[in-house]
């Protein structure tokens, strides 16, 4: 005959089967705690929320009670906090909740992986292009050839 506190105690100790529902708490709680999934979102959705424009001078840093960072040099910090509030209404419309309730700007250097290059033509065409009033001998050759090794830039 068993009591009922041995009951509770065997009920506490169930080491059989578990769907991985109820295994998941314990394992995503941390993770949560450093990153919020709304924060992770709107930092892997920054281009399709703000815009090509934005995005190329602005990153999100942190979402932290309901603040979120963002870095951008100082000049550009002026203007999107002019634009703060429609900046705050397509996040939370991309999050579909009101997770973002003030917007926080960081003064930081533009990094080198927002920077847009600007676009080149092939080193060969614009060789041709520069030496094509010469007429054809060594020397247009040879100045062919220099062109296309000064527009090519330095090898690695």
């Amino acid at each position: 005959m068993t009591s009922a506190a041995d009951d509770d105690k065997n009920a506490r100790h169930f080491y059989g089967p578990r769907t991985v529902s109820a295994l998941l708490p314990g394992i995503v709680k941390p993770a949560f705690r450093k990153r919020s999934p709304a924060a992770a979102q709107v930092m892997a959705d920054w281009e399709a929320i703000v815009g090509p424009s934005i995005a190329a001078v602005s990153q999100p840093r942190k979402l932290f009670s309901g603040t979120l960072s963002i870095a951008c040099t100082g000049p550009m910090a002026m203007e999107l906090q002019h634009l703060a509030d429609q900046l705050i209404a397509r996040i939370n419309g991309h999050l579909g909740q009101v997770t973002v309730t003030r917007l926080r700007f960081v003064q930081d250097i533009a990094p080198a992986a927002i920077a847009v290059p600007r676009p080149r033509r092939p080193a060969l065409e614009a060789a041709r292009l520069a030496v094509a009033g010469l007429p054809e001998d060594g020397l247009r050759d040879a100045l062919e050839k220099l062109g296309r090794s000064v527009l090519a830039g330095p090898r690695r």
